[in-house]
């Protein structure tokens, strides 16, 4: 019987932002990791770190938490993360309208962002195609980060800096606390345990699973071949469509009309959830999506149809040197209809932690802060 103070099951981001917290705290962690490196939803996303798509209030505060975690990660472990920024650039005047009303009620509800004319926008964002441009708002505070390099750095930073016991390739079979047991005869005696596996937490707890009203999502992604002659696209850019994804956008007056224009529109992106994102990573390369399917009965096999409705809006907002596809990929997380994650104490000192809807990389080093803040003496 091994002991630690903590034990986190799961080595994507929830995992990793709970293991780095309690370590800060003082406690001893020992994190678990099926896989031998992660490779679930944590390494098939953006890589963006995106206050601007939380609501204001508590999510927006936990996403500015978590963008100062990934500063301290870029200074203290050596983990690429740019201050980039990101554009909403709009095409349409109704979307425009709720643009404007975005920034007009930003700085009362402590949202850092700028309404930019589209003769500056163009000016000040090249990358951005001009023909048509209605008008940008742009926003300081998102990071770029690369999920696959970050997330395979981040546990090895964690056991140099903070002593943390890694056991990956180590699948945990039971949770009956105290004791936490795995597939290779381990047994360990923890005083908290935080399972942070994301839809996997299904076979420890179905039960909890059953209950917890969250449903899977598959996505498709893309990034380009590395941009030629160093050219960068700036800012993460983001289309009209992204304005009925976020809930950030729920306070505008003239966002209902825009999603009922969008859904006779563009009805194929509607019956995909497709709205249209791209940032590009230190390599050069363009990291372009996504797509939203929920529910879990869909294919295991992508589909070239829904790359090409992403790839088709993305060129009408935004001029690529290089449109070469250089990968493809899907992946899958689980979402709560209303909730920005779910927690659930299916025993005590027990506390599964999961399902933060696709915004994990914004929110996770921040929600992991404030379960802290709230539980000091765990």
């Amino acid at each position: 019987m091994q002991q630690a103070d903590v034990a986190v099951v799961g080595g994507g981001i929830v995992g990793l932002a709970f293991a780095w917290e309690a370590a800060r705290r003082g406690r001893s962690v020992v994190l678990f990791e099926r896989d031998a490196r992660s490779k679930m939803a944590s390494v098939r996303n953006f890589g963006m770190v995106w206050p601007i798509g939380q609501p204001p209030g508590e999510q927006y505060r936990r996403a500015t938490v978590s963008r100062e975690r990934w500063l301290e990660l870029r200074d203290l472990a050596d983990v690429w993360a740019a201050e980039c920024g990101s554009v909403h650039a709009v095409y349409e005047a109704d979307e425009d309208a709720v643009l404007r009303e975005f920034a007009s009620a930003a700085p009362g509800l402590g949202i850092m962002c700028e309404y930019v004319e589209p003769a500056a926008a163009v000016r000040r964002f090249p990358a951005l195609r001009p023909e048509g441009l209605r008008g940008v708002l742009f926003s300081p505070t998102e990071l770029c980060v690369d999920p696959r390099a970050a997330i395979a750095r981040i546990p090895s930073f964690l056991q140099e800096a903070h002593g943390i016991t890694l056991r990956f390739g180590t699948a945990v079979t039971a949770v009956a606390m105290p004791t936490v047991r795995t597939a290779t005869g381990e047994a360990w005696r923890v005083r908290r345990c935080f399972v942070c596996s994301g839809a996997d937490f299904e076979t420890l707890f179905p039960n909890v699973y059953a209950a917890s009203g969250v449903q899977r999502c598959k996505l498709q992604m893309m990034r380009t071949v590395p941009q030629p002659g160093g050219w960068r696209l700036g800012p993460h850019l983001a289309g009209g469509l992204t304005l009925g994804h976020y809930n950030s956008f729920e306070m505008c007056p003239s966002l209902s009309a825009v999603k009922r224009r969008h859904a006779a529109e563009f009805p194929e992106h509607a019956r995909f959830g497709v709205h249209v994102m791209a940032s590009q990573n230190h390599l050069g390369e363009v990291v372009i999506g996504d797509s939203h399917e929920y529910g879990g009965d869909f294919s295991p096999f992508d589909s070239p149809a829904i790359d090409a409705l992403i790839l088709d809006y993305l060129r009408r907002i935004v001029r690529l040197p290089e449109w070469t596809i250089a990968g493809r990929w899907h992946g899958v997380y689980v979402k709560h209809p209303t909730k920005s994650y779910i927690t659930a104490e299916p025993q005590p000192g027990c506390c599964v932690v999961t399902a933060p809807g696709g915004a994990g990389m914004t929110l996770s080093f921040g929600t992991a802060a404030a379960w802290w803040d709230a539980n000091p003496n765990a």
